[in-house]
């Protein structure tokens, strides 16, 4: 059974402008730092997520502990993508529907949805997580709340509350 993690925050900054910033793969990689870092190939280096092929893996990545350290394998391939459209309640939404897998990771999902809010931008992380070796679900599941809840942490630093 896969794992599930959902985290929300509040930011003082417009959706769009947010969006701008967290589809590329800097400011993933500015969300995940110090503790990780992804790679990534230098053709998809400054490109939004908006602009990534659909359903198809966008590119390999590792995953680098404290940055340097290699420790698994990424696949990422995006589903959907959002850039201010409405959903059904008539909201204007950005953000994206991830669905990967890695060496670690049989199936990796992560939605990320932006709308308005008297603040600025309400931001949305839902994950489901089901990791190859069942035995290390308890593990896994702490250590993607913590990396959630420290990717929230330093998008509050930087964008305010």
């Amino acid at each position: 059974m896969p794992l599930a993690f959902d985290s929300t925050c509040e930011l003082a900054l417009a959706p769009a402008a947010l969006w701008a910033t967290v589809s590329t793969m800097a400011g993933v990689n500015d969300e995940l730092a110090p503790w990780l870092r992804m790679t990534t190939p230098s053709e998809a280096a400054g490109r939004s997520l908006a602009d990534a092929p659909l359903g198809e893996p966008l590119f390999a990545s590792w995953l680098l502990a404290f940055g340097v350290l290699p420790f698994d394998r990424h696949l990422l391939s995006i589903e959907r993508v959002w850039c201010g459209e409405q959903d059904a309640t008539g909201t204007a939404r950005w953000g994206f529907f991830e669905r990967s897998r890695s060496w670690m990771q049989r199936e990796w999902v992560h939605e990320r949805v932006i709308r308005a809010s008297p603040a600025g931008a309400t931001l949305r992380d839902r994950v489901w997580v089901e990791p190859r070796v069942a035995p290390l679900a308890p593990v896994v599941c702490i250590l993607v709340q913590r990396l959630f809840m420290h990717r929230h942490r330093r998008l509050r630093a930087k964008y305010g509350s």
